[in-house]
């Protein structure tokens, strides 16, 4: 089903100020693109989607004929730059995200945007799994953590990279569905998660692979499981958490989105251009790869889909968590 372009009120997050206001877009007939293209990430530099955004940039410049312009708008969980792009008026602007777009309208009530109405989706860029990672010393199996769990209710935790963030709400939906109670304990940052773990202040780690990769393959910490229903190609020997806990899974994902103003002609510009990254041989490909990630680059409607079977999802997780929206 394809999104609508129906415009809502946008209300200001937390008292973030309204982006300048950006010039409208190109007159009718005139060839689009006719000025630089703005691709926006809504997270600090140094993150995942850093490496498809950057590769876009590098790639597209030459075929569109534009520059194509990495912009960095971290804030409010990427609300800030989710946001900017929502209400850009210009046809060039871009988003690139993580599944942050459908676990912020669950968390947040006044968004200041909506992601169906105001965000046209492109196309789903890349995912991976999450991983549930123990100290080398804790638990052997995610099973036997579980019976931990199960044993002592509440003395378990788990680290998450913030309050609301996707880290969080996966493990709360996999202890859900497991039917226990382990204690969440957030963090501003996976890095930060991940020190803590090593650290002995909490009990599991569930985050992005890349993160505690290396120590996976040193030893000084175990993955007992992985979040999609598959095994990992990175860690084929680590079990997905769905063979303990049925029915469970959950995918860190990215998605590129344009703002509410783009013309098909630039969404289907664009992904007739990035069409020749899916071939099996692409730079872009091996270096998602290393990261433990698949890339997609489905078109819009398996991003659609997506976004739209997400946000109820993550809105029945905060529910029965007792989590309370912001």
């Amino acid at each position: 089903m394809p999104i609508p372009r129906r415009r809502i009120g946008a209300a200001l997050l937390g008292g973030l100020a309204v982006p300048a206001l950006i010039p409208p877009v190109q007159a009718q007939g005139q060839p689009w693109p006719s000025r630089p293209i703005r691709l926006v990430s809504p997270f600090a530099p140094g993150g995942p989607q850093d490496v498809p955004a950057r590769h876009f940039v590098d790639w597209l410049t030459p075929r569109l004929g534009q520059p194509v312009v990495f912009d960095s708008r971290a804030g409010a969980g990427g609300a800030v730059g989710m946001q900017y792009v929502a209400q850009a008026g210009d046809g060039h602007t871009f988003l690139i995200t993580s599944n942050a777009v459908a676990t912020l309208p669950a968390i947040r009530r006044n968004l200041g945007f909506d992601p169906f109405a105001d965000l046209l989706p492109v196309t789903l860029v890349m995912q991976s799994p999450y991983t549930l990672v123990v100290r080398a010393n804790g638990p052997a199996s995610l099973a036997e953590f579980i019976a931990a769990a199960r044993a002592t209710p509440n003395r378990l935790t788990y680290g998450s990279s913030g309050v609301g963030a996707s880290t969080h709400l996966t493990g709360a939906m996999l202890f859900q569905k497991a039917g226990v109670q382990v204690t969440h304990v957030p963090y501003r940052g996976a890095q930060l998660v991940m020190n803590a773990l090593l650290a002995g202040d909490i009990d599991c780690y569930i985050g992005d692979v890349g993160i505690p990769l290396e120590h996976i393959r040193s030893g000084t910490v175990r993955c007992i499981g992985v979040t999609t229903t598959e095994r990992a190609p990175l860690l084929p020997d680590v079990p997905s958490a769905s063979d303990v806990v049925p029915g469970f899974a959950s995918t860190l994902w990215y998605g590129l989105f344009a703002g509410r103003s783009t013309p098909p002609e630039a969404i289907e510009r664009v992904l007739a251009e990035l069409a020749p990254l899916r071939a099996p041989e692409s730079e872009l490909r091996m270096r998602v790869a290393e990261r433990g990630s698949d890339l997609l680059l489905t078109g819009p409607q398996p991003l659609a889909e997506r976004l739209r079977a997400e946000v109820p999802q993550w809105q029945a997780v905060i529910a029965a968590a007792g989590i309370e929206p912001e």
